[in-house]
């Protein structure tokens, strides 16, 4: 199966941030002018991104589509976009500022009927299902709300309607760099054949990276392990 290595830039304040646990107070500002990093990225012969609109996350509304307009332009990255998508609107808005997919998580938890009629509208090709993972439940509202919801049937459920990318967030590890939720990813992977599974938060390393290769991952999303220096950008290119 092919794999991506997918660089994070997290957005607050149109500026490159990370978060420790998602929390807004342990917040680390990066780069002022997140067009550099997508560029460095891509320089580096990376070829996807993932794109993160904090501000729109909690604001329940897109805000930072501007950052994703300059980088779509700016380069020839394959983004995908999310935070703050509630509504057809802001569907719209983020394809229309040269996002490739749109990142969706609380909505596809909290309103699928809503968000099973944008998959009929846009077409399920152009969505990247995000789930937020505590004990194999799903997780919402920036982690502040578990479901009981288990991850193998939403996953199950939402592939039967045609998503194929999904990418999955152990909360206990998510910025942490404790390593990925191996073991969780495995059983998904066993459970879902058809669906191509991104691992995300926790990575530590190039072995973890390469670990999510061999256990069959379509890719990785990556932040704090790049900006602190721990995985270099050239030895990523190298799995593409």
């Amino acid at each position: 199966m092919f794999f991506s290595p997918i660089p994070a830039i997290d957005i607050i304040d149109g500026k490159c941030v990370r978060l420790t646990k998602g929390d807004y107070n342990q917040k680390k500002v990066y780069n002022e002018h997140p067009l550099e990093v997508a560029q460095m990225f891509e320089g580096a012969g990376i070829s996807r991104l993932h794109l993160v609109d904090l501000d729109g996350a909690k604001a329940g509304s897109v805000k930072n589509w501007k950052v994703l307009e300059t980088i779509a332009s700016k380069t020839k990255l394959v983004i995908d976009f999310g935070g703050g998508i509630k509504a057809a609107e802001d569907v719209h808005v983020v394809l229309n500022s040269g996002a490739s997919l749109v990142t969706v998580g609380s909505m596809a938890v909290k309103d699928a009927p809503l968000f099973e009629m944008l998959l009929v509208h846009f077409g399920a090709g152009k969505f990247l299902v995000g789930a937020d993972v505590k004990e194999e439940k799903i997780a919402i509202h920036g982690w502040l709300e578990q479901t009981d919801i288990e991850i193998l049937d939403f996953l199950k459920d939402y592939s039967s309607k045609g998503i194929k990318q999904f990418f999955c967030t152990d909360i206990a590890k998510d910025g942490m760099m404790m390593g990925p939720s191996t073991e969780l990813y495995k059983k998904i992977i066993e459970n879902n054949k058809g669906i191509q599974l991104i691992a995300s938060g926790g990575i530590r390393h190039m072995n973890d990276v390469l670990e999510m290769k061999e256990i069959g991952m379509a890719g990785a999303i990556i932040g704090k392990a790049i900006y602190e220096g721990k995985i270099e950008l050239k030895e990523l290119a190298k799995l593409l």
